[in-house]
């Protein structure tokens, strides 16, 4: 019985000196819909796909996260649109036939805002990225 206590009390104690490892830092809600200086590399992304490809995501995310679509300029590779009433321009740029970038701006130039929403965006992108275009579910 004493040598079960022992080793008991030897695991409880390595498990009070592990810290838990995070692959991610993770926000917490409150932190994705409290407005909040955002830095400009934080807005960009570098995705593995062609550009015209990322360009259908993006519009794909922007009506997922329920925001509204103001312009869209398919030669240029660029979508106004508007979340929480702040406009956000997104642009595509092709880096090469595989490579692409996703920059997430706001149209007036003030990094003052939810970083849920250009968070949320990407995450989409990430999440569906890996389906064909054609199967990615429809919102009901």
């Amino acid at each position: 019985m004493g040598r079960i206590v022992k080793i008991f009390a030897i695991i409880i104690g390595l498990l009070c000196f592990i810290q838990p490892v995070k692959s991610e830092e993770a926000m917490s809600l409150s932190t994705l819909v409290t407005p909040q200086r955002m830095n400009l590399e934080e807005c960009n992304r570098l995705f593995k796909m062609p550009a015209e490809k990322l360009f259908y995501f993006t519009i794909a995310g922007i009506n997922a996260n329920r925001f509204t679509v103001d312009e869209i300029q398919t030669k240029t590779g660029y979508i106004l649109f508007t979340a929480v009433e702040k406009q956000f321009l997104a642009s595509v740029i092709k880096i090469d036939n595989n490579r692409s970038i996703l920059k997430v701006t706001p149209a007036d130039n003030i990094y003052y805002f939810q970083p849920g929403i250009v968070l949320n965006l990407f995450k989409y992108i990430d999440l569906n990225s890996l389906e064909p275009l054609s199967q990615i579910p429809a919102r009901s």
